[in-house]
């Protein structure tokens, strides 16, 4: 069959009309759009309905997979599609007679045996969200019974229908019955789409990637999604697949199902990106498998190797206790760079734990020696590239001079800094004494808090004639410890900006402590001193640096 591509500026009144029944296929990504976007949109329209004059007002653009009949399979516009849709039904839910039955036949196509027509919603959600949102928005008086007795949303399409149609309600509750009059009317009569339908899927996605959206972007995963759910041969599998698909992203959520996806590209590649990740993923990812094969095998396998390395629960993956301590400590680091090698070898190795456990301990211990040490984002890259083709390729990774091992002169560097003023170093503090704070604390200890803030134990302006000034009388003395290690301690609340110079023995009680006891073990070491002096401090230094060099094995 021959491609076509049809594309004509429609009122709402032909859109919601006879001429289409809309569908959002089962591959499509879920309604998304949230109160702030609702506002735009409504401001907008009653902003032009309230101009002088009958200007059109446009909406922007759909795009159709459609046939002769009126089914219409929504490629782009669905969020547009479904706050109008939305909107109609609050209107309606709030009018009577005569308007009420005239907005309802913009929401159902009315059953007619002369024009052999049946009674169907003309715009019917994905499958997971379609009930909810017929029962609590497209129903007759749905909508009051949404805001008496607010369902349980399943998914987040469904908290955000659930939050729309009660924030549209509210707003279009405090307009008069008139004003509600016009503004049904104007939608109605005044407001367009270009719509644009193809019978080819094909050129359906090749004109929405080339088209502006008011709404919100599809994101690179929604696209892909369509390209290899759509690859499919028949309508069972396509549902099958995109079920198990949309049982992943609602699992791990949107943000973190779009980075698994830049993961698994990392892992194939074992580089820097250079170019857009749909791109990209084609190239080193879907040339290597078919949808099925991709589904089955890449993306189902590595999200449990993903939902590992993020602390989530994970079918099918035997790892240690170690190896979720060891994720934790690598989860406070300010790049997410050592994530593709960690999910390449939990994939590989998901019934080994005594494995897994021991890579993890060693790429814990790779990827703080190079945040200790700045080391950038190339610099990061490469080297964890090495790793995953060392892995890929079955290489001896335990090996001395491997890539996941520290060179002789990168533990030289790293004790170089940590004997340093580590206080000075751009987002290293935190992570650093967390993990120490882990050595020196049970094994199992957690750290949940919500805050967690640094304070030095020796002031860094220190007051006139305080006990402070006595025992450390030279200021270069006390410039020398005032950032490094042993003077540091955690706290479990904010800064008090005016206890920090505050007597040892008050700070320790008053300030350190809550409820008289402390959550971290650098903080109690500390509060059991009775003196905070230079042999305290050299003391502690060598005991930190000490249990960090046997951690990390620098030595």
């Amino acid at each position: 069959m021959p491609e076509t591509i049809k594309a004509s500026e429609q009122n709402i009144d032909r859109v919601f009309s006879n001429d289409y029944l809309f569908e959002i296929p089962v591959y499509q990504r879920p309604y998304a759009w949230d109160t702030e976007q609702v506002d735009d949109l409504l401001d907008d329209l009653l902003y032009a309905m309230r101009r002088p004059g009958d200007e059109p007002y446009f909406l922007g653009s759909i795009v159709l997979i459609k046939g002769d009949d009126a089914d219409s399979q929504v490629v782009d516009g669905q969020q547009r599609l479904t706050t109008l849709t939305m909107m109609l039904c609050v209107l309606r839910d709030l009018s009577e007679g005569q308007i009420k039955l005239d907005l309802d036949r913009y929401i159902r196509q009315q059953g007619s045996v002369i024009a052999g027509t049946k009674e169907v919603v003309r715009f019917k959600l994905r499958d997971l969200d379609r009930n909810f949102f017929y029962t609590n928005v497209q129903s007759d008086g749905g909508v009051s019974t949404l805001l008496e007795n607010p369902p349980h949303p399943g998914t987040d399409s469904q908290e955000r229908i659930l939050e729309n149609a009660k924030y549209l309600h509210e707003k279009l509750s405090a307009l008069d019955a008139d004003e509600r009059t016009s503004l049904a009317a104007f939608v109605i009569q005044h407001c367009y789409l270009v719509v644009v339908s193809t019978s080819d899927m094909t050129s359906a996605y090749r004109i929405f990637s080339v088209m502006n959206d008011r709404g919100l972007d599809l994101s690179v995963t929604d696209i892909l999604k369509a390209e290899i759910i759509g690859e499919l041969p028949n309508d069972a599998e396509q549902r099958i697949y995109a079920d198990k698909w949309e049982d992943i992203e609602q699992e791990l959520g949107r943000d973190s199902f779009g980075s698994l996806f830049a993961h698994i590209r990392s892992v194939y590649a074992k580089a820097k990106q250079r170019r857009g990740l749909q791109e990209e993923f084609r190239e080193h990812v879907l040339k290597q498998h078919a949808a099925i094969d991709f589904v089955d095998s890449v993306l189902d396998q590595y999200d449990d190797a993903y939902k590992t390395v993020l602390g989530l629960p994970a079918d099918g993956i035997n790892s240690a206790q170690t190896t979720g301590r060891y994720l934790a400590h690598l989860r406070r680091l300010d790049n997410d760079d050592w994530i593709p090698p960690a999910m390449s070898f939990i994939h590989r190795y998901r019934q080994n734990p005594g494995a897994s456990s021991r890579f993890t301990k060693d790429l814990e211990r790779l990827a703080y020696g190079l945040f200790i040490r700045r080391a950038d984002i190339n610099e990061r890259i490469r080297r964890y590239g090495e790793v995953l083709n060392a892995i890929e390729q079955g290489e001896a990774i335990w090996q001395e001079d491997g890539p996941l091992q520290l060179t002789p002169n990168e533990k030289n560097q790293i004790k170089e800094i940590l004997a340093g003023p580590i206080y000075t170093l751009p987002r290293v503090p935190r992570p650093l004494l967390l993990r120490l704070d882990s050595l020196l604390a049970d094994a199992g200890a957690t750290y949940e808090h919500s805050i967690i803030s640094i304070e030095h134990v020796i002031p860094q302006n220190p007051s006139d004639g305080s006990l402070w000034l006595d025992w450390f009388p030279d200021e270069e003395v006390r410039a020398h410890w005032t950032h490094r290690l042993a003077n540091l301690v955690l706290l479990s609340h904010r800064k008090n900006t005016s206890a920090s110079n505050w007597e040892f023995d008050r700070k320790k009680t008053q300030y350190f402590l809550r409820g008289g006891t402390s959550p971290f073990a650098l903080t109690t070491q500390v509060v059991a001193e009775n003196k905070w002096g230079p042999d305290v401090l050299e003391r502690r230094q060598s005991d930190l640096i000490d249990r960090l060099n046997a951690e990390w094995r620098l030595d």
